[in-house]
């Protein structure tokens, strides 16, 4: 083994940049400082003049979350990839002589964010950065709901019954180790799937009801950059078609289409779309035990061409960042779905302005 050099950890860098680093692609394309008005406002770090160790910089713990949730780490193996990833140091503007945040580090920062409800200033000052970028929303808006799984809780009839009801089980209140690690906000469901077909080749009558534990994600996406403009995060069990007129479509779109799956078919909400000036472009169901009828059935394929980007979104980020809730509750849910949904729109950013470079 040769001994080690001077220019030896340049030579390297210059390696994973001819490899193509995209955590170097997102230093230059995403502009992190603009973040860093609503953390310090946030965080409101103490000025340091009563002595102590100073806290890390906060847009550098902000890019910490970045990392996290790029590659689905825990706090414990985000320290350590830190401390062992060229290509993470350079993305945090570390050396190797410098300190790393350490795990608890890690947590503490992204409980203060959480408990402050920061995570949606903070999606908001992206969507202004997409924005200033001429990503403007445009040519209508798409609405979807996706599961999102967390850890399952095992607990009896009885104890379901009183979490249903909003009590505590009687046998936790003296128990707050175990209370701790309850999370008594997510919630079961069934997941729908189609039947596969057979080996004999037929297809079974009716479709497979799967048990879910966890959370659900709504999103709104505009048609034609496809980013994430609006969103919310509800127990698993939560109507989809409900959210619709809780904040979830976006009225600075360009256009006022609104596409979205039969779920969001109801009186309520085209009575309220229309009030609020948007054209219904909503799946339409079938009539109940009577075929659906063929024009509706065309119109309803013709919508799903459009609607179906949609797909593209939750594929993406359970595919490449493995969206999934390690926490408890809903606010820290909250948080975490919504540092996927930044890093989502970073992704497709990056992907917009290479396009632009190229073209």
């Amino acid at each position: 083994m040769k001994q080690a050099g001077f220019f030896d950890v340049e030579e390297r860098l210059a390696r994973l940049s001819g490899l193509g680093d995209q955590l170097e692609a997102f230093s230059r394309t995403v502009d992190f400082e603009a973040f860093r008005p609503d953390l310090d406002k946030t965080l409101a770090y103490s000025d340091g003049s009563k002595g102590g160790r100073p806290p890390f910089d906060p847009v550098l713990m902000f890019k910490i979350l970045v990392i996290q949730t790029l590659n689905n780490l825990s706090d414990e193996r985000t320290e350590y990839l830190i401390n062992d990833r060229l290509s993470f140091m350079r993305f945090l503007g570390l050396g190797l002589p410098d300190r790393v945040p350490d795990a608890k580090t890690i947590w503490l920062f992204r409980e203060r964010l959480t408990q402050a409800g920061a995570i949606e200033r903070l999606f908001d000052r992206f969507d202004t950065t997409l924005r200033n970028a001429g990503y403007l929303p445009m040519s209508g808006q798409i609405l979807d709901a996706t599961l999102v799984a967390a850890p399952k809780q095992r607990n009896t009839n009885a104890e379901k019954a009183d979490l249903r009801a909003g009590r505590i089980p009687e046998n936790w209140q003296d128990k707050p180790t175990k209370l701790s690690h309850k999370d008594r906000q997510a919630r079961w469901t069934l997941k729908f799937t189609k039947a596969k077909r057979q080996d004999d080749g037929t297809i079974p009558a009716t479709d497979l009801a799967i048990p879910f534990f966890g959370y659900k994600s709504h999103v709104s996406i505009d048609r034609k950059y496809r980013f994430i403009r609006k969103w919310k995060t509800t127990d698993a069990a939560a109507s989809d078609g409900a959210r619709l007129r809780e904040g979830l479509l976006d009225k600075s779109n360009t256009a006022s289409t609104v596409w979205a799956d039969t779920a969001y078919r109801s009186k309520a909400n085209e009575d309220f779309m229309e009030k609020e000036g948007f054209v219904s472009k909503v799946h339409r169901k079938k009539p109940h035990l009577k075929p659906m009828p063929r024009h509706i059935q065309r119109s309803n394929v013709g919508k799903s061409v459009i609607r179906s980007r949609v797909e593209h979104v939750f594929a993406d980020q359970k595919s490449q960042t493995g969206l999934f809730i390690r926490t408890v509750g809903i606010t820290r849910a909250t948080m975490r779905i919504g540092l996927a949904n930044i890093v989502y729109n970073m992704r497709r950013f990056l992907f917009l302005e290479r396009i632009n470079v190229s073209a």
